[in-house]
């Protein structure tokens, strides 16, 4: 992961999400919705994958009542609630960097072609599935504006698995199902994290020259800007590259 700046990509995520914030809180209602049916029902306190996308709505501000609404629409047997599955497109953006786009779609045939049009445009290729989901790692992701021996003791007691200093910060890694309730005892020690998620981590990188890497960047961002595309992971090391 040397070189790889997952802060970086998260910042920029942040600053698209905040100029968009009326789809970001429908990307969450639809990953809420979708967890509770594939995650075990929903009730939070049954479903780990239901508390997991209700904790990252929350972090992302958005409102309680719209989540409750959405529970209570959800334990009446999902009536007028739409139902979203889970896809997963595997790629390549230009360079050979690798791409992973998760999505929640009631329309399966459109999410594709969108998705395919989107790959064509800006010079990528879509796989077959397990093209390049072998080269990630599934793991939670706190990141603490702050890098210090206390700061580092506080997340292994609370349970980090690995830590790694970048840019200024501690990103602080966890199993995917823990990653919350660390950021919670995090907190609660009197450490606020800028950022918390459930993420794709790249085992190797590839690196670009600065102007083929903005054409990657461009590609991740059309890809995020579609209604059902829920999250973007690649492989691109982002050192020297403006985020």
């Amino acid at each position: 992961m040397a070189g790889h700046s997952k802060w970086a990509q998260i910042k920029r995520k942040k600053a698209a999400n905040d100029a968009k914030r009326g789809k970001l809180i429908t990307k969450h209602m639809r990953a809420i919705s979708a967890a509770a049916r594939s995650g075990g029902g929903p009730d939070p306190a049954g479903n780990v994958q239901l508390r997991n996308a209700i904790e990252a709505a929350k972090r992302d501000d958005v409102p309680t009542e719209n989540i409750e609404r959405l529970l209570a629409k959800l334990r009446g047997e999902g009536e007028g609630a739409t139902k979203y599955e889970e896809i997963v497109y595997e790629g390549y953006a230009p360079g050979g960097v690798a791409l992973l786009v998760m999505a929640l779609t009631d329309n399966r045939n459109r999410t594709a072609s969108e998705v395919r049009h989107v790959f064509s445009k800006h010079g990528g290729s879509l796989g077959a599935s397990g093209a390049v989901a072998w080269q990630f790692e599934r793991k939670g992701l706190i990141v603490l504006p702050i890098v210090s021996e206390e700061a580092e003791e506080a997340a292994i007691d609370a349970g980090a698995i690995d830590l790694e200093e970048a840019e200024g910060v501690l990103e602080i890694y966890t199993e995917p199902n823990e990653v919350y309730n660390v950021a919670r005892t995090l907190e609660e020690a009197g450490f606020k994290p800028d950022s918390v998620e459930i993420t794709m981590i790249p085992q190797n990188t590839t690196a670009l020259s600065p102007e083929d890497a903005q054409k990657v960047l461009r590609m991740i961002e059309a890809l995020e800007d579609l209604d059902d595309v829920q999250n973007v992971y690649s492989n691109l090391d982002l050192t020297g590259v403006e985020a």
